[in-house]
């Protein structure tokens, strides 16, 4: 299976038909799309002037879509790769604590609720604000616009036990988030990283951007859709 760099050799490949250097930058998104794959697809289509179904789009756009993707890519690389050095350096010292690092390498990391709205600027300035965010303190607003009106998602059923439980475990569920109540199927859902979705730029807000009281207990309205 081709991996990133050599999908993106691909891409700027001009002995390659326009086809072929389309469907590698569609194929990119497959190792790296931090707002999920449709969504950065849409984003780069936007913001580079490609026709989301052009199968001959323009090799310079498509390049110019890769640079962006690319430029994202190293920024978030260099997160994770200062993290894990962090927490070395913690254990090393005897300090624990939940392990917040994604486990996706970049895909969905600041994932859009609805691939239709979506932050303003290009993804590496968003997932700079999102890194800022996760290097500081957390707060009580998007970490990547501002806004402050965060909108819980409804309670997700109890997963059953048994053969479909171990299918669930199977296909990557992770475990309820410390803290939370401990339950799977409760409020909090199936992805620990996962928190609000943002009312202004349409994130889910990761949940380490977060302080406490924003959701170490279940708001009202979700509390009411539960019952």
């Amino acid at each position: 299976m081709a991996g990133f760099r050599s999908l993106a050799y691909q891409v700027r490949d001009a002995r390659n038909d326009r086809a072929l250097r389309r469907h590698s930058l569609r194929r990119c998104l497959e190792r790296f799309a931090p707002y999920g794959h449709r969504a950065t697809w849409w984003h780069l289509c936007d913001r580079h002037g490609i026709a989301p179904e052009d199968r001959g789009a323009d090799p310079q756009r498509l390049v110019a879509a890769l640079e962006e993707l690319e430029e994202a890519r190293a920024v978030w690389l260099a997160y994770e790769r200062q993290f894990a050095e962090r927490r070395r350096r913690e254990k090393h010292d005897g300090l624990r604590r939940p392990e917040w690092a994604w486990g996706g390498s970049g895909d969905a990391v600041v994932r859009c609720a609805d691939p239709g709205v979506r932050p303003d600027g290009t993804l590496a300035e968003v997932l700079r604000r999102l890194v800022a965010a996760l290097e500081s303190e957390p707060g009580t607003s998007c970490p990547v616009c501002g806004e402050m009106e965060l909108h819980w998602p409804a309670p997700v059923p109890t997963p059953r036990r048994g053969r479909g439980a171990a299918r669930g475990a199977a296909r990557g569920r992770r475990p309820a988030v410390p803290g939370s109540g401990g339950t799977p199927g409760s409020w909090e859902g199936a992805w620990a990283w996962d928190g609000p979705v943002c009312a202004g730029c349409g994130i889910v807000v990761p949940r380490p951007a977060l302080a406490d009281s924003t959701w170490s207990t279940p708001p009202a309205s979700a509390t009411a859709g539960a019952a």
